[in-house]
């Protein structure tokens, strides 16, 4: 008995420590709460923002109505987002590499997205639309409460409401038809 609990102390020590190591993509930061790297940070909004863009891109020309006018908001917000984050780490104040490409789980979101129509195009996207402002709501939460970058810290914390605001509209999408909704 004496020696599960000391195990189990010792699991729940270390608990937070690899945490760290086993990075954002793994989900146990989120779970735990823990503030990711300043690298992961960066390279999970980079992708995020990407994503953002090239998705609402889509529904630009695919979705309806209420997914066009929320679209259209998203490249603004995100491609605002991507160019602030790329001041911060282009002018030396946060030290860390911006991702150039999506991640293959984005990457392949966004494929099924193309080959998408009609309703199972808004199915996706609308998905696709509150899961990943849940992510980045929880990121930035995580990030601007316990990150190591104080500038970036900062930013983090100003985004957020932005961000809060993004998953509730992501979450009435589909909720109510607009004028001239696709089928």
């Amino acid at each position: 008995m004496k020696r599960t609990v000391i195990t189990l102390a010792c699991v729940l020590l270390a608990g937070p420590a690899l945490a760290q190591s086993l990075g954002e993509k793994t989900g146990v930061n989120s779970a735990l709460g823990v503030a990711p790297t300043t690298a992961d940070f960066v390279k999970e909004v980079g992708i995020s923002d990407m994503f953002e863009i090239e998705a609402s891109k889509l529904a630009e020309q695919k979705g309806n109505a209420q997914e066009k006018s929320f679209a259209q908001q998203m490249m603004t917000d995100h491609t605002k987002t991507s160019s602030e984050l790329k001041g911060l780490v282009g002018n030396g104040k946060v030290q860390a590499t911006l991702p150039t490409a999506l991640d293959s789980s984005h990457q392949s979101k966004l494929d099924k997205l193309k080959g998408a129509t009609g309703k199972d195009f808004s199915s996706d996207y609308n998905s696709y639309q509150v899961s990943a402002h849940e992510d980045a709501v929880s990121l930035f939460e995580r990030y601007a409460k316990g990150g190591d970058n104080a500038e970036l810290k900062d930013w983090a914390g100003k985004t957020l409401p932005a961000l809060r605001h993004h998953l509730e509209m992501a979450k009435e999408l589909g909720k109510a038809p607009s004028v001239g909704q696709s089928k």
